[in-house]
């Protein structure tokens, strides 16, 4: 167990085996450890302490003490707390961008940008404070509407991003007067409980806890009586178990769950131009982002110079070990992932679908598909119905511009899309697509000022801008007589 002035003199330690929950202020090991394997090897590099139901009770229960006075600091208060921890990260930032190639697989120039925007993203809600309304001052009576703090929230992110998830999800917890605590995915839980070594002496203890283990404890979370909030950002098969789990407590909840984007294509725009954006905001983080880009609508007319850019853009694409240089995308994250992104592209090719780029993974060791355009296809086959979640991109044609949306929006998901054209008309059509976000002739920005969340199964709830406080606040309406007794 290290706390204090031990925490200084080991500051984010990355030996193989030191890693530690961070739980009631205190950086705690576990007897029992899980692997966490590099996905450009295939191979362990790490050992992760495993949370014990004890430990996890530990945790619930020293956030749900902290509640009670953190609950009633200020925002100049908190401010402070999360500014000392910004400061240890910014420090920090390349011993855990070094562990994230290795545990997530992203190039290491993308590793130090998601840990630039964990630290971007935490600054902002430092600055956030939670204000009361006043709905009605009249002669008879002032009416308050005032933001409470729930309590204590379950945090439970993926593997994808997971310190840019984590810093939404802390961020947002303990700036609006509630204590968290946060489970990673267990592909990538050592930079989430790196970031415990920032959090356990800037913070009062409690009001951060960090905790690893495998999809046994996220139940644990989800089930247990004293969590007042579930924050989850994963699959929908995952969410809607989540949902069901935590019906029993009527727990708030905010689910951030899968994608299926369409970028819509209109006469008019200029495919040489929108190719390579369109490319990058598919393979972004080898696809492995939900809100990316992961079927392209194209008017028949213009899809074999779309596929003949996007295929171009593809071949040049260099991929591998995400500390080699010059490597733009790295491996898939995981075995799982791995074999269904090469599952679905095997059935398109079945359904007789064309593979202009990739279509196979690369020989050798680790989780490495190439980025991979395939033509001739449609609605039916799994490659476009589907969330694959991986470096393939799917582009089909279309002819009757009056009908695409109602082919696009024909789908059980609605996070986000594009619509690329002349920016009257593609923003005509963009407020016809269902889904949370819509770009136009642009795709995948979010920022921590502007809610973000999914329609239909993509979600419940919305993160960041207004959704911050409203999703993690009640709301206790106050009524004041202007009248003396």
């Amino acid at each position: 167990m290290l706390v204090g002035g031990k925490i200084a003199r080991r500051f984010f330690s990355t030996n193989m085996s030191d890693y530690k929950m961070l739980v009631g202020g205190k950086l705690v090991g576990s007897p029992q450890t899980f692997d966490v394997i590099n996905p450009s090897t295939g191979n362990v590099f790490a050992k992760c302490p495993e949370c014990s139901p004890q430990v996890l009770e530990e945790a619930i229960q020293s956030a749900k003490r902290a509640f009670k006075s953190w609950r009633s600091t200020s925002a100049a208060e908190r401010k402070v707390c999360m500014d000392k921890a910004i400061a240890k990260l910014t420090a920090g930032m390349p011993k855990i961008a070094d562990v994230l190639v290795k545990e997530q697989g992203k190039p290491l120039e993308a590793a130090m940008g998601e840990v630039g925007g964990c630290i971007a993203f935490l600054g902002h809600f430092a600055n956030l404070e939670v204000k009361d309304k006043i709905i009605v001052d009249d002669a008879n009576e002032t009416v308050v509407q005032k933001y409470v703090p729930l309590g204590v929230v379950g945090g439970i992110t993926p593997w994808n991003l997971p310190l840019l998830l984590a810093a939404c999800k802390l961020g947002e917890a303990v700036n609006t007067g509630n204590t968290i605590v946060l489970k990673p995915s267990p592909y990538t839980p050592l930079t989430t409980l790196m970031l415990g070594e920032a959090f356990a002496d800037t913070f009062p203890p409690g009001v951060v806890n960090l905790v690893s283990g495998n999809d046994a404890l996220g139940r644990m979370i989800t089930e247990h009586p004293d969590i007042a909030k579930i924050s989850f950002t994963g699959s929908t098969r995952t969410g809607k178990a989540i949902q069901s789990s935590t019906a029993p407590t009527l727990k708030r909840l905010t689910l951030e769950l899968g994608g299926n984007d369409a970028a819509v294509v209109l006469k008019g725009a200029d495919i040489k131009a929108i190719a390579p954006q369109i490319f990058g905001f598919a393979m972004a983080n080898t696809g492995q982002v939900c809100v990316a880009i992961k079927r392209v609508y194209v008017p028949e007319s213009m899809h074999d110079e779309l596929v003949q850019e996007l295929t171009t853009c593809a071949t040049n694409a260099k991929v591998g070990d995400g500390f080699e240089k010059g490597v733009e995308f790295g491996p898939i994250n995981n075995k799982m992932q791995f074999d269904r992104v090469s599952e679905l592209v095997e059935d398109a090719k079945k359904s007789g679908a064309k593979i202009n780029a990739g279509g196979s993974a690369l020989p050798g060791k680790g989780y490495f598909y190439p980025p991979t355009i395939i033509s001739g296809v449609k609605e039916g086959v799994r490659i476009v119905d589907e969330e694959q979640f991986g470096p393939v991109l799917p582009v089909i044609s279309y002819n009757d511009e009056s009908q695409i949306m109602e082919r696009v929006n024909a789908t059980s998901f609605g996070l986000g899309g594009s619509v690329w054209g002349p920016p009257d008309r593609a923003a005509e059509l963009g407020a016809q697509m269902d889904a949370g976000s819509v770009w136009i002739n642009h795709h995948m920005n979010f920022t921590p000022n502007v809610p973000f969340g999914g329609r239909k199964e993509s979600g419940v709830g919305r993160q960041m801008g207004e959704g911050t406080i409203e999703g993690h606040c009640e709301v206790t309406i106050l009524r004041i007589p202007k009248s003396k007794l």
